[in-house]
C-alpha cells in the first residue's frame, strides 16, 4: 500500500506546485504508533518526576532522622532510672537512700547492699552506675571513671548534694580510672563508631554500582576478608600510631572483625528486602539509634527509657561495650556483648538464605539488580572489573581510615593548650605579676594576660577574645573570682574551673565564679550548635551528591542554581522545626536561623558540586573529610579548639562547619554578633567554588544523561538470579 496520496495536478496534468504530496498512514498502525509514542513520553515523564522525587526525598529523609535523633536524645540529658547502691550502717544507709529517691524519684533506681564491697564489686561490674559508702558521718561516692566519664560526673553531681545536704562529710573514689593514654575515655567510642561504618556501608555503594557481588557465596567471604582489614587498620591507627589504645592486642582484633562482620551481615540482609532503600535503615538502626543507646559518649541512663532497651541487642552498644571491658575492665563481662554480635550475624546470615531461597522459588528467571551507579568517579563505567573493584574498596576505606585517624586523633587527649586567660589585678603590673608566677607552675596549658580592669576582663570574655578571666582577691573583694562562658564552650568552662579552682586553693583563698552566657536548660551540654550546623552541612554536600546520581539532568548550573537555591530554603525551614517545635532544643531565633542556615546550605553546595564536578561519586570521601570529619573538631562544638592540635585553630577561622556552629551559637546565646563575619566566610566558598564550576564546566563536558553503562570486558554474563546460593 503506497503510504502517499497521489498529488493534486494542475489543468496540464502536471503536478500542482502549490500542492506538496500528503502523507498518509493506515488507520491502525497510525494510533498504534501514536500510542505507543505517548506511553513513552509518559513513561520518561514519569521517570524524570521519580528521578527527582528520589534527589529530594534521600537527603531530605537521612538528614532529617539524623538531625532529629540527636537533638531529640542529647540536647538537655536528664538522668532517669541511674542504678545507686548504696551500703553502710543499715539506719545511715536506708535514710540516705530515702532522702535520695524523695529528692528526685524518676533520677534514681537506688539498691541497698550488704556491705562496701559489694558495692565496689557492682561498680566495676557496671551492674549500677555509681554507689555510696556511708560510715561514722563520712559518705564516700564510688564511681568508675573508665565506664563513661560523663556518667561519673552525673553520679557525683546527683550524689554530692545528697551528702551534704545531711550533714555528712564527702569523699569521692575512682576505682576504675580512665589510663593517661585515653584520658577522656574516646578509644573505645570512635572504634565502635568506624567499625559500625566500616559494616554497613561497603554492600549500601556495591548494590548501586556492582551487584553481581553480593550473591551470597561472593559476599560472605568478601565480607570476612573485609572485616579483617578494617581490623588490622583501626588497631594500626589507634594502638601504634596514636597510641589510644595499647595492649590488648588479639581482643581488639577479635572484636573489631566480629563487629564489622556482623553489621555487614545485617546490611546484607537489609539489602535483599530493601534495595538501595537499605542505607536509611542502616542509619536509622546503627547510628540514629545505635549512638544514643551505645552509653558511649553520655550514659545511657540519661538518654529517653526506649534507648535502654536498645542497648541490651544494637550492634553500636555491643561493640562499644565490647571494646570497653577490654580496654578498660580486664575483660570483664564482655561475654554477652559479643553473644549479641554472633547471634546477630548469625540470624542474618540465615534469614538473608530464607529471603533467597524464597525469592529463586518464586521467581527462578529474575534477573540481577539493575546498575544504578554504573561508575563512582562519573566518567565511563571502568572497561575490566579489577578497576570498578578497586573504586568500590577505596570508598570505605578511606571513609573508615579518615573517621578514625583524623577525629581520634584530634579529640583524644583533651589537653589545654595556650588556651587564653585574662588575669586580673588592681593593676596591671599587679596582674602581670600573677601571670609570671602562674607561667612557672603550669607552662604551655593557658595564654595568660595580664588585664587591669575587671570590666574589660569581662567584656573580653562576652566577646569570646579570651576563655575565661580570674580575678585576683583585693582588699575590697577578699576571694578570687573566676569570669566564664559557658555558651562559648562548655569544655573549656569545665577546664578553667578545675585549674583555677586548684590555683585558688594553693593560694588558701575561696573562689566564686560568675558565668556571662549559660547555656539554656534546652542546651545543657552546649551540642544544639554542632547538632543544627552538621544539618546545614551535610544538607549542603548530600543535595549534590544524591542530585548528580539520581537526577543528572540538575547538573547544568542553570538549572542546578535555582534547585539549590529553593532546597536551601527549604531545608534551613525544616532543621528550624526540627530543633525548635519537634525537639525543643531551641525557641524562637527563626529569622535569623533561617536566613544563615540557607547562605550555608547553598554554600557547601557549590563546593560539594566543584567536587563532584571532578570526580563523581567519589566525591564523598572529601566532602565529609572536609566538612564534617575535620570541620567537627575544628569547629569547637564539641571540644574546645585550644584542646585540640593546634592546625584545628588555623582551620577554625577557614572551614564552613566552624563558621556554622559559631553563627548558630551567636545566634542563640550573643545577639548575632559575629554572624556578619561568618557570613563572609560562607561567601567565600560559595562564590569561589560557583566560579570554580563554571571554568570546570567549560574544560569538561558535563553530563546530564545517565553514565553509559557498557559491560566489563572481562565481565561474565549476568546470572538470573542474583541471590542464587
Amino acid at each position: 500500500m503506497s503510504n502517499q496520496t497521489p498529488p493534486r495536478t494542475s489543468g496540464t496534468g502536471l503536478p500542482d506546485p502549490a500542492s506538496p504530496p500528503v502523507p498518509t498512514t493506515d488507520g491502525a498502525e497510525g494510533a498504534a504508533e501514536a500510542a505507543a509514542e505517548a506511553a513513552a513520553l509518559k513513561r520518561a515523564k514519569a521517570e524524570t518526576i521519580g528521578r527527582y522525587v528520589a534527589m529530594f526525598f534521600m537527603p531530605l529523609v537521612m538528614v532529617s532522622m539524623m538531625i532529629s535523633g540527636y537533638l531529640g536524645t542529647m540536647h538537655a540529658p536528664t538522668p532517669h532510672d541511674m542504678p545507686i547502691a548504696v551500703t553502710g550502717t543499715a539506719p545511715d544507709a536506708r535514710a540516705f537512700a530515702e532522702a535520695l529517691e524523695a529528692a528526685d524519684p524518676d533520677a534514681v533506681d537506688v539498691r541497698i547492699v550488704g556491705s562496701d564491697e559489694e558495692a565496689r564489686e557492682r561498680v566495676l561490674d557496671r551492674e549500677v552506675s555509681g554507689a555510696v559508702h556511708i560510715v561514722d558521718g563520712e559518705a564516700t561516692v564510688y564511681t568508675a571513671g573508665s565506664a563513661g566519664s560523663s556518667q561519673s560526673s552525673t553520679v557525683t553531681g546527683m550524689l554530692a548534694p545528697q551528702v551534704l545536704a545531711q550533714g555528712l562529710t564527702l569523699g569521692t573514689e575512682d576505682l576504675a580510672p580512665l589510663p593517661a593514654f585515653d584520658p577522656a575515655g574516646l578509644g573505645a567510642m570512635f572504634l565502635a563508631t568506624a567499625l559500625v561504618m566500616a559494616g554497613y556501608l561497603p554492600f549500601s555503594v556495591t548494590l548501586s554500582n556492582s551487584p553481581e557481588l553480593l550473591r551470597f557465596r561472593r559476599a560472605v567471604p568478601l565480607l570476612a576478608g573485609w572485616s579483617a582489614l578494617v581490623a588490622a587498620l583501626v588497631w594500626t591507627v589507634t594502638g601504634p600510631m596514636l597510641g589510644v589504645v595499647q595492649g590488648h592486642t588479639p581482643e581488639v582484633l577479635g572484636i573489631a572483625w566480629l563487629g564489622v562482620f556482623a553489621v555487614g551481615a545485617v546490611q546484607l540482609l537489609l539489602t535483599r528486602f530493601l534495595g538501595p532503600m537499605a542505607v536509611i535503615a542502616a542509619m536509622l538502626l546503627l547510628t540514629v539509634l545505635g549512638m544514643p543507646a551505645s552509653n558511649m559518649s553520655m550514659s545511657v541512663y540519661t538518654m529517653p527509657e526506649f534507648f535502654t532497651f536498645l542497648h541490651a541487642f544494637l550492634p553500636m552498644p555491643a561493640i562499644g561495650e565490647a571494646l570497653r571491658s577490654v580496654l578498660y575492665f580486664d575483660g570483664s563481662g564482655v561475654g554477652s556483648h559479643l553473644m549479641v554480635l554472633v547471634v546477630g550475624a548469625v540470624v542474618a546470615l540465615v534469614l538473608t538464605l530464607a529471603f533467597d531461597a524464597r525469592k529463586r522459588r518464586r521467581n527462578p528467571d529474575a534477573g540481577p539488580p539493575p546498575v544504578t551507579v554504573p561508575s563512582l568517579h562519573g566518567g565511563p563505567r571502568p572497561a575490566t572489573p579489577r578497576w570498578r573493584y578497586t573504586a568500590l574498596l577505596f570508598f570505605p576505606l578511606a571513609m573508615v581510615t579518615m573517621m578514625i585517624s583524623v577525629m581520634l586523633g584530634a579529640m583524644s587527649s583533651p589537653t589545654p593548650r595556650d588556651m587564653p586567660v585574662a588575669v586580673v589585678g588592681s593593676t596591671v603590673e599587679q596582674a602581670q605579676e600573677a601571670v609570671d608566677g602562674l607561667d612557672q607552675s603550669m607552662p604551655g596549658l593557658f595564654d595568660l594576660r595580664a588585664v587591669g580592669s575587671v570590666d574589660d576582663a569581662r567584656t573580653q570574655v562576652q566577646d569570646r577574645t579570651v576563655s575565661a578571666a580570674f580575678v585576683l582577691p583585693s582588699a575590697e573583694h577578699p576571694s578570687a573570682t573566676l569570669v566564664t562562658n559557658q555558651a562559648a564552650g562548655a569544655s573549656a568552662k569545665q577546664v578553667v574551673t578545675a585549674v583555677f579552682g586548684q590555683v585558688a586553693a594553693g593560694q588558701q583563698t575561696e573562689l566564686t565564679t560568675e558565668d556571662v552566657a549559660p547555656l539554656s536548660t534546652t542546651d545543657t551540654m552546649g551540642s544544639v550548635s554542632m547538632y543544627l550546623a552538621m544539618g546545614w552541612v551535610m544538607s549542603g554536600f548530600m543535595i549534590i551528591i544524591v542530585g548528580a546520581n539520581a537526577a543528572p539532568r540538575s547538573r547544568p548550573l542553570r538549572r542546578l542554581v535555582p534547585i539549590v537555591a529553593g532546597w536551601a530554603v527549604f531545608m534551613s525551614a525544616v532543621l528550624w522545626l526540627i530543633a525548635g517545635p519537634i525537639t525543643g532544643s531551641i525557641s524562637g531565633h527563626f529569622w535569623p536561623l533561617l536566613g544563615t542556615g540557607i547562605v550555608a546550605i547553598f554554600c557547601v553546595a557549590m563546593f560539594s558540586a566543584v567536587l563532584e564536578r571532578l570526580i563523581g561519586m567519589l566525591a564523598v570521601v572529601p566532602a565529609v573529610g572536609i566538612l564534617m570529619l575535620v570541620g567537627v573538631p575544628a569547629s569547637g562544638g564539641g571540644l574546645s579548639i585550644y584542646m585540640e592540635p593546634e592546625v584545628f585553630r588555623v582551620l577554625h577561622e577557614i572551614l564552613p562547619m566552624p563558621a556554622a556552629v559559631e553563627s548558630i551559637r551567636s545566634i542563640l546565646y550573643f545577639g548575632g554578633d559575629t554572624v556578619g563575619s561568618h557570613l563572609v566566610t560562607f561567601g567565600i566558598w560559595g562564590v569561589v567554588s560557583l566560579a570554580l564550576v563554571m571554568v570546570i564546566d567549560r574544560v569538561k563536558p558535563l553530563r546530564t544523561g545517565s553514565v553509559p553503562h557498557e559491560p566489563d570486558v572481562a565481565e561474565p554474563e549476568p546470572v538470573k538470579e542474583l541471590a542464587l546460593v
